[in-house]
């Protein structure tokens, strides 16, 4: 597969370290995409019915809603990267996360239905990043907040790298938090 580098500061937001700094530095992040995704798919797999119903906490997100988040996310920032690869800088929009996830009825769907969808993202979020020309992983964007302030900057390489931390940060949370 194809190697990206990684982003260096200022190619992503601040809040994204957390993200980025699960990655690691060696270029290969199309395929910790596909191995992360198929790693994670066996974990869950695993798991009993009723922890993938569980919070941790009244607010937090079962399982499922975590699953179909990932997917919503990933979605969301490819669609970024494409904008921003095709040299498209127009300012984009945030998202709010907690009302994705409440009107995904993810808890009412099957486990088999939610990695179906999963996989077919990501193997489309693959697909483009593995097709894009290579000067465009150094194009970037602008998120804006409602009154149209810029909020972050981001290139198309450090949304790639955005896609994989986060679901690394999420499938820790649900081992740290939701298996004990």
């Amino acid at each position: 597969m194809r190697r990206i580098k990684k982003p260096n500061i200022g190619e992503y937001p601040e809040y994204s370290h957390i993200y980025l700094d699960l990655m690691d530095d060696d270029d290969r992040v199309l395929e910790h995409l596909w191995s992360n995704f198929l790693k994670i798919k066996e974990f869950i797999f695993f798991l009993p019915e009723e922890k993938l119903h569980y919070r941790y906490e009244e607010e937090k997100w079962t399982i499922k809603e975590i699953l179909v988040h990932l997917i919503d996310d990933e979605r969301i920032f490819a669609y970024r990267a494409l904008r921003y690869a095709r040299n498209d800088d127009t300012p984009l929009h945030g998202f709010n996360q907690d009302f994705y996830t409440k009107y995904s009825n993810a808890n009412e769907r099957s486990l088999e239905s939610i990695f179906e969808e999963y996989e077919w993202v990501r193997k489309s979020t693959i697909a483009l990043f593995q097709n894009l020309p290579e000067e465009s992983f150094m194009r970037g964007g602008k998120g804006i907040d409602i009154d149209g302030s810029v909020l972050n900057k981001r290139t198309v390489r450090g949304l790639a790298y955005h896609i994989a931390g986060h679901e690394l940060r999420h499938f820790n949370i649900i081992k740290e938090r939701y298996l004990n």
